[in-house]
């Protein structure tokens, strides 16, 4: 049985388009796993130069430090940083980028991830703030003329009691939270990874509790899109190691993802580890299976997935992963609309730190 521990912080997280480190062997049963934030894929092994950004601080110059092991050697080349998406300039790991200028990671860490646009949690709730939390996000997006990435995460039973437990007392009071959230919106684009686990999950919850979620998730959609008509709602469809395509389309379809009214598709691999192309092949069949306007697509989360997941199904930060893909909105894959980067690289899953919060040794070891 595949669990789910989309451990985040307490207050949510702030969270291009190259070749990616994604070997496409190896993905099995990984439990999935969300914190926010998004990164950045290095190319190949060469000697060059590098590029950078991320959080609680801004895009400010940082020194530039060679890292060393013994010997000397020249970090690798970064991606290319997106020219769409958004690199919120308030994050855990742009705290630490900032307060280590002498640390012999920094460099690497700064070039692969921190440069990276990334997704931004919502994930306390907090009806009095979140509104104006949200505007300061896709504000700041809207003067760059950028996209951000934001996650709503705040549903009533928030991981059936699990690592990350929480979100809203009831129903009632997540409806007026979502609401407020719509607020914050804007009038431009924005894309809405709304609840993950929420739906690949349910099955922790009895009938009653379960159709309660889904009329709540449907209607959160309808009001996010009718806020904002260019906002872009994706759907939870856990990964490709977890529910079959076709019980995860019957499950989204009750939650209001096969409507043009509430959604934009799907997505799948938050806080996972599974190959690119193996989500690429799930997301097809779930949208195949799911039906619906022929323009719902899906994004995938290549933060952590350069490696595919650990064959013994290790979910909790498992040593000899990688960062994956680049985030873009530019997939060259038909009905994959992004690579984005939801979980930020870094952030403990709570094994080789505190769960939710930035880790500057299995940042470096997931980027160098």
């Amino acid at each position: 049985m595949v669990v789910a521990a989309s451990v985040v912080v307490a207050v949510g997280t702030v969270t291009g388009m190259i070749r990616a480190l994604d070997d496409d062997t190896g993905a099995n049963t990984a439990r999935p796993d969300a914190t926010g934030a998004t990164l950045l894929v290095p190319l190949p092994d060469t000697p060059s130069a590098s590029n950078s950004p991320s959080a609680k601080a801004s895009s400010s110059a940082r020194p530039k430090k060679t890292v060393t092991t013994g010997t000397t050697r020249k970090p690798q080349r970064t991606a290319t940083v997106s020219p769409r998406l958004y690199r919120h300039p308030e994050s855990q790991v742009l705290d630490w980028v900032r307060d280590h200028p002498d640390d012999a990671r920094t460099e690497v860490i700064a070039d692969r991830i921190a440069d990276q646009p990334a997704a931004v949690w919502f994930a306390d709730f907090t009806p009095s703030t979140i509104t104006s939390r949200v505007r300061a996000v896709t504000s700041g997006a809207a003067a760059q003329g950028r996209v951000p990435v934001v996650v709503p995460y705040a549903i009533p039973d928030r991981d059936c009691g699990g690592a990350s437990e929480g979100g809203a007392s009831d129903f009632a009071a997540y409806d007026d939270w979502i609401d407020n959230f719509a607020a914050g919106l804007g009038s431009r684009e924005v894309v809405v990874i709304l609840e993950p686990d929420s739906i690949a999950q349910a099955d922790c919850l009895d009938d009653t509790q379960r159709t309660e979620r889904f009329e709540a998730l449907a209607r959160a959609g309808r009001v996010l899109k009718a806020a904002d008509p260019q906002a872009r709602v994706y759907y939870d469809a856990g990964h490709s190691d977890w529910n079959p395509a076709g019980q995860q389309a019957a499950l989204l379809k009750q939650a209001g993802a096969a409507s043009a009214e509430s959604s934009d598709g799907i997505f799948s691999n938050v806080s996972n580890f599974h190959t690119t192309s193996a989500e690429i092949a799930y997301d097809r069949q779930v949208l195949d299976a799911l039906g619906g306007p022929s323009g719902l697509g899906a994004v995938i989360d290549t933060s952590r997935n350069g490696n595919g997941a650990p064959a013994d199904g290790q979910w909790c930060d498992p040593a000899g992963r990688k960062i994956g893909r680049a985030p873009t909105l530019n997939t060259g894959e038909a009905r994959i609309d992004g690579y984005l980067w939801v979980k930020l690289p870094g952030e403990s899953d709570g094994c080789k730190g505190t769960a939710g919060t930035f880790t500057a040794s299995y940042a470096y070891d997931l980027a160098r």
